[in-house]
C-alpha cells in the first residue's frame, strides 16, 4: 500500500515538470522580435531635421525675405530642462511681490490697557486686557507682516534657464527675427501697422538691442505687446507670449551673451 501512495504522489509533479518548457519558451521567443520591430518603427531624428530648425528667415518690416541664420546650437538648441524653466519663473514672480501685507497684534489694536473686572470673585472667566487674541476686535496672533519675497538665483543657472527657453520656442515655431524696428516717432500706429504686415497677432514680446524711446512709447498702448532690450530678458518673458519677435542686432548679442 505505501508504495502505490508513492508513485501517485510522484506522477502529478512529473507531469508538470515536463509541461512548464512547452508554455514558457514562446514567451522568450517574443521579446527580441517586439523589441527589433519598435526600434524599427521609430528611428532616431537626423542631422539634417536638427540643422533644418536651426535655420531661422530674416525678414525686414515689409515682411519681405532677406537672408537666413543658423541658430548657435548652444544657446537655441540646448535640451530643455523644465524644472530649471519652474525655478526661474518662481525666481521672477517672488522678485515681483510686494509683501506689503499686515495684520495688527494685540500691541497694535486700539482699546485701552486697564483690566476690565477683578480676577476672582465675579464668576466670570479671569481676562486681562480687550485686546486679547481671544475677544472680538483683539489682535491677531502671528498674523502676516510686511517682508521680501525676493532671493537670489545663481547666475549659471539663469542663463541655462534662458537657453532652455528660447530652445523650447525655437522647436514650437514662434521665434520670429526682423532686421530692425525703423521708427521715428512715437506712433501706436505705425507699430501696430508693422506687426500686422509681419502677421504677428496675439501676446507678442519684442526684443530689441537698446529700444528706442520711440519703441517704448510705440508699444506701450498696444494689449499684449510687451517691448524689452535683449539685456533685460527673462525667461518670464519669453514664456509669457506666443510670439518672440527680435531683431537681428538683438539676436547676436544674446547668443554672444548665452553662449557658454
Amino acid at each position: 500500500m505505501a508504495e502505490k501512495k508513492e508513485k501517485a504522489v510522484k506522477a502529478p509533479s512529473e507531469s508538470k515538470s515536463a509541461k512548464a518548457p512547452r508554455a514558457a519558451a514562446p514567451k522568450k521567443a517574443a521579446a527580441p522580435r517586439a523589441k527589433a520591430a519598435a526600434a524599427k518603427a521609430a528611428p532616431a531624428p537626423s542631422k539634417e531635421d536638427k540643422a533644418a530648425k536651426s535655420v531661422v528667415e530674416v525678414k525686414d518690416p515689409e515682411n519681405k525675405k532677406v537672408s537666413e541664420i543658423h541658430l548657435h546650437p548652444e544657446v537655441f538648441g540646448v535640451r530643455v530642462n523644465e524644472h530649471l524653466l519652474y525655478e526661474a519663473v518662481k525666481h521672477y514672480r517672488a522678485g515681483g511681490r510686494r509683501g506689503t501685507h499686515m495684520t495688527k497684534n494685540r500691541a497694535l489694536v486700539a482699546g485701552t490697557g486697564k483690566k476690565p473686572w477683578k480676577q476672582k470673585g465675579t464668576g466670570r472667566a479671569r481676562i486681562g486686557s480687550v485686546r486679547n487674541p481671544l475677544w472680538r476686535h483683539g489682535g491677531t496672533v502671528f498674523g502676516p507682516v510686511p517682508r521680501d519675497y525676493s532671493y537670489s538665483m545663481p547666475k549659471k543657472a539663469r542663463a541655462a534657464a534662458l537657453r532652455s527657453a528660447l530652445s523650447l520656442r525655437v522647436n514650437e515655431g514662434a521665434l520670429r527675427v526682423v532686421t530692425g524696428f525703423p521708427l521715428d516717432a512715437p506712433k501706436t500706429k505705425l507699430l501696430k501697422g508693422l506687426l500686422e504686415r509681419l502677421g504677428i497677432a496675439g501676446k507678442t514680446t519684442l526684443v530689441d538691442h537698446e529700444p528706442t524711446d520711440a519703441l517704448v512709447l510705440s508699444g506701450r498702448n498696444l494689449p499684449g505687446l510687451h517691448v524689452v532690450a535683449d539685456t533685460h530678458l527673462t525667461v518670464y518673458d519669453v514664456l509669457d507670449c506666443q510670439n518672440l519677435l527680435v531683431s537681428q542686432a538683438a539676436l547676436d548679442k544674446l547668443e554672444e551673451r548665452l553662449t557658454p
